[in-house]
């Protein structure tokens, strides 16, 4: 094996290692969370982690993207196990769901998510962190009734993300949140200083020392009004023995595969999850520190081979996550190893050590997902994004809005559809430039030049334009420029000759092909078909 090599990838495994083992206490909780906030078995979504991690990391081409069961897809899930009949038929829409994305893939599918502007992608990380800061706030204090994973501002228990907050006030739990405080000082310390102090406060990651200190919090404090009962603890499930642990995994119904409803479903799921994770990759390569570029139909491909292995074993649907992801890439991550290494992290767990894993307080894991919001949300971004002027900041803002008192994907939706508008807007503006030479002589002479794509976003601005021209002056059209002209333009241009000789306006025509006054036809100058 080649020594630069060879040394690069043990360079990557002294980063990667360490981010694995943040990761893998990020997506427990998370796995666990969405899995019940799904209406599933709570191993599903261990599954769904499982697979996400070893199978979607060895096929994808992200070097530091994490994929596992996603928040945006609950609502979904739980929809569709009550309506399909059952949950091995849903397992069979999540393994057809799953084909179709591999044909996306081949089909090249990937390409959408380049069409996502910058600052919608900003606001959906921007969002994602405020989320994860608000939805972790009664963890951290201990008020566990909504499960991990729920993003969604209209919760399961009725409540909304705030008044979920304003509950809490009143159902503070005292073990959790002096264990909580305690994690967060100690993520706090290692980040701002110890990490600085020496290679061993470098290899050892503040969020394994504070869980560490978590577990010996509550076996020491078993017993005494300051313990933390086992609702406010991880909940893994735990197999007395490897024929239960094995007893835990289901299977499709491939007899309902005729079913509408179930190809309906899976289609549904290959969109989302689809649309989804190519916006995590998106986001993902931005944060990326050394900004490689993620292969999108890989991906594709990928998540789509994660999620028949997921349905034909018993787990949720897969996307590209963006709050594991993000963990991985603040906790150093270098190469998909890291997400390769949670996901066996999270097999070898759940089968040798689940009753270790019962002991971590839900207010440890809380307090490092906030440190993971608020990297994401930090106060200067949104500096940042205002003082690149409003049509950067109107676009982030409707975004971050958007997912904070919706979802992820509605939030997204409206900043895609305010970054249309304020497309269309430049569009108008930019299509031409007017310049008024001399009035000699007693006529306006107005030069009006064409930008290099003129398309029919375009016409209410040159129409203004034109109809504006005053009487008895003299317009020189300039398209040297112009690369493409849309139709609809050449038709106003058409129509003004008309109106210019009514009006006693001369036009000289400057283009490439020479110069033309008063050109009898636009439409066969430009060598245009009237019925194109």
């Amino acid at each position: 094996m080649d020594s630069t090599y060879s040394s690069s990838l043990l360079g990557n495994l002294k980063k990667d290692i360490p981010a694995s083992i943040v990761v893998f206490f990020v997506a427990i909780p998370l796995c666990l969370g969405i899995a019940l906030a799904s209406g599933a078995p709570l191993f599903s979504g261990l599954i769904a982690g499982i697979i996400g991690g070893i199978v979607v990391g060895a096929l994808s081409g992200s070097h530091i993207g994490v994929s596992g069961p996603a928040a945006g897809l609950a609502a979904i899930v739980l929809t569709a196990i009550g309506s399909l009949g059952g949950f091995e038929n849903f397992l069979l829409a999540v393994v057809l769901g799953g084909i179709i994305q591999v044909v996306f893939g081949i089909l090249k599918a990937g390409i959408i998510g380049y069409y996502f502007p910058s600052s919608v992608i900003k606001g959906m990380l921007t969002g994602i962190g405020i989320i994860i800061i608000l939805k972790q706030i009664p963890h951290f204090f201990g008020y566990d009734v909504v499960p991990e994973g729920n993003f969604a501002f209209n919760q399961m228990d009725g409540e909304n993300t705030f008044s979920e907050i304003r509950l809490m006030f009143s159902n503070i739990t005292v073990g959790p949140t002096i264990i909580a405080i305690l994690a967060l000082s100690i993520l706090i310390l290692w980040e701002r200083v110890l990490s600085n102090k020496g290679k061993f406060f470098q290899l050892v990651q503040g969020p394994l020392v504070a869980v560490a200190t978590g577990i010996l919090y509550h076996v020491l404090s078993q017993g005494t009004s300051y313990g933390i009962s086992p609702e406010h603890l991880v909940n893994v499930p735990t197999p007395s023995d490897f024929s239960s642990f094995m007893g835990q995994f289901s299977f499709p119904n491939f007899g309902a595969i005729g079913n509408p409803a179930i190809w309906v479903t899976a289609f549904t799921l290959a969109l989302v999850a689809s649309l989804e994770t190519l916006l995590c990759v998106e986001a993902t390569d931005k944060l990326d520190p050394r900004k490689r570029v993620t292969p999108t139909n890989r991906e594709l491909l990928a998540q789509g081979t994660g999620n028949i292995l997921s349905g034909l074993i018993g787990g949720l649907p897969i996307t590209q996550v963006i709050v594991r992801s993000s963990a991985n890439i603040q906790s150093g991550g270098r190469s998909k190893a890291s997400a390769i290494i949670h996901g066996f992290l999270l097999l070898i767990s759940v089968m040798i050590i689940p009753g270790l894993l019962n002991m971590i307080p839900l207010s440890v894991l809380a307090a490092i997902l906030l440190v993971v919001g608020y990297k994401l949300a930090k106060p200067s971004l949104f500096k940042f994004i205002y003082n690149k002027g409003w049509k950067q900041f109107l676009p982030f803002i409707v975004t971050v809005l958007g997912i904070i008192f919706t979802d992820l994907l509605v939030g997204i939706g409206l900043g895609l559809l305010v970054g249309i508008v304020v497309i269309l807007i430049n569009s108008y503006r930019n299509s031409h430039f007017l310049h008024i030479v001399d009035k000699s002589n007693g006529k306006h002479k107005i030069k009006m030049t064409l930008a290099e794509e003129v398309t029919f976003f375009n016409k209410g601005a040159i129409l203004n334009e034109l109809d504006q021209l005053p009487r008895d002056s003299f317009l020189e059209l300039d398209v040297r420029k112009t690369r493409f002209l849309d139709h609809d333009i050449v038709e106003i241009l058409e129509d003004f000759s008309i109106k210019a000789k009514n009006r006693n306006i001369d036009i000289k025509l400057v283009s490439e092909r020479g110069v033309v006054t008063n050109p009898p036809s636009y439409i066969d100058f430009f060598n245009l078909s009237p019925t194109t």
